[in-house]
């Protein structure tokens, strides 16, 4: 009987998958802590020091901390989300690759080998030009071939790891293993974070604490709300006839989010104002005696640090507009109500073909709008509170966003693997009380 079964027994599955998923995380984990051959550990942790609130955090951030101990994972999974995006933008522009994008499961593997691919060369230039780096920077052991052959080759195949690691997560495991990779390295680093706000200011009060706490549960549930937050637009469909069966007219709807580009505007705004950034902080120098140039860059990495007012309008400004530039990519109203209209089906009281991509592309507009708002809000919060308030927030907007956005799926891919686990044994069960054994 399926009532008498233990309960590790029922959710077999489940259980199995949540274990894999967590043996992953574990040698994600252990792997970040493998050091690449040849690295000066103390000339390693100066350059970290003197490079605070730069594009060194942030990568390192991604890869839960494993850049600034350089260790094999030091890439992290960046190179296979940029290889991503970068095959998903020329398949827009290329009419092979948008010929694939519809030529189903095929298509996908085809697409999939493509950013793999890209994946592997994005992965020997970052490596090699990290690699160019510490040598200038004077943080290697050793020089040369001697350096560059070892430190290269697990850089490389640290991310390529990383990569299939991801994957197995997505298949045997819950949750997409790549989101999952970048969520365990954020969360790796909170147990610092909160030590770094409790010992940042040893003046901070209980008030201040509890305002803080407030504040916090009051962005989460923003966060959850707005995430949650569908467009529901209204399709109806004709009646048909196919043969001698008639199916009657059906209604239904198309769910249109409010941030359908996600996390990504987020991560391209901070890596593209952080290079500048950088740049200007490694090769400018605020010597009188230095040239224009490096004193330029350093008055620019100045400006463009995190907290001045430079920086937040144009973060800003580069959210909202890559909030617009990834939701085109993502959905095209044009090829929705082609599709639609193939179908059969129509949105009420509009004309099918152009008339409905148009009707699309008005909502569509309006929910990027707000949905750009609320990302720049979430991310900009911390930086204000810390320049305004003089709070010690120590996690970004941008981590806060990655958490929430992960758990919610997380819990969202549970629920329909136990709803399915439910169907399955229900479906069991009718079967055998219709043919009982004996």
């Amino acid at each position: 009987m399926m009532k008498g079964q233990p309960f590790y027994v029922k959710y077999r599955e489940i259980i199995r998958r949540m274990v894999f998923l967590i043996c992953a995380l574990l040698v994600f984990r252990l792997g970040s802590h493998i050091p690449v051959p040849g690295i000066n550990n103390a000339a390693l942790e100066r350059l970290f020091n003197a490079n605070q609130g730069t594009i060194l955090g942030l990568f390192n951030m991604f890869s839960g901390g494993a850049l600034q101990r350089m260790s094999i994972l030091a890439l992290g999974i960046m190179p296979y989300i940029s290889a991503s995006i970068i095959v998903q933008l020329m398949s827009t522009v290329i009419p092979s690759l948008e010929a694939l994008k519809k030529e189903g499961e095929q298509g996908k593997r085809k697409i999939n080998q493509y950013t793999r691919q890209g994946t592997l060369l994005l992965a020997v230039v970052q490596a090699t030009g990290m690699c160019a780096g510490l040598i200038s920077q004077g943080i290697t052991l050793t020089n040369g071939l001697a350096f560059y052959v070892p430190a290269v080759s697990s850089l490389v195949a640290g991310t390529m790891f990383l990569m299939w690691l991801g994957e197995q997560i997505t298949e045997r495991g819950i949750g997409n293993g790549i989101s999952m990779i970048i969520f365990a390295g954020i969360v790796a680093n909170l147990p610092n974070m909160v030590m770094q706000f409790f010992s940042a200011d040893s003046q901070t009060s209980l008030i201040g604490v509890v305002v803080f706490a407030l504040i916090a549960l009051a962005v989460l549930a923003a966060i959850v709300f707005i995430e949650k937050a569908q467009r529901r637009i209204s399709v109806n469909y004709a009646q048909k006839q196919q043969g001698r069966r008639i199916f009657t007219a059906q209604q239904t709807h198309l769910p249109l989010k409010i941030n359908m580009a996600g996390v990504i505007p987020a991560i391209f705004a901070s890596s593209l104002l952080l290079f500048p950034a950088s740049l200007g902080q490694w090769v400018g120098s605020s010597d009188p005696n230095a040239g224009v140039v490096k004193r330029t860059l350093q008055d620019l990495a100045l400006v463009l640090s995190p907290g001045h007012t430079l920086y937040l309008v144009l973060f800003g400004a580069l959210i909202i507009f890559f909030c617009y530039f990834y939701t085109a990519l993502v959905f095209s109203p044009k090829e929705v109500a082609e599709n639609l209209k193939r179908s059969g089906a129509y949105v009420p009281g509009i004309r099918p073909g152009e008339q409905t991509a148009r009707y699309l592309d008005h909502i569509l507009n309006r929910l990027t709008f707000i949905g750009a708002i609320y990302i720049t809000v979430i991310c900009l919060m911390p930086m204000i509170l810390q320049s305004a308030f003089s709070m010690p927030v120590n996690i970004g907007g941008t981590s806060l966003l990655i958490v929430v956005v992960v758990v919610m799926d997380f819990m969202a891919q549970l629920q329909a693997h136990l709803t399915s686990h439910q169907y399955d044994n229900q479906t069991l069960m009718r079967k055998t009380t219709a043919h009982p054994k004996g």
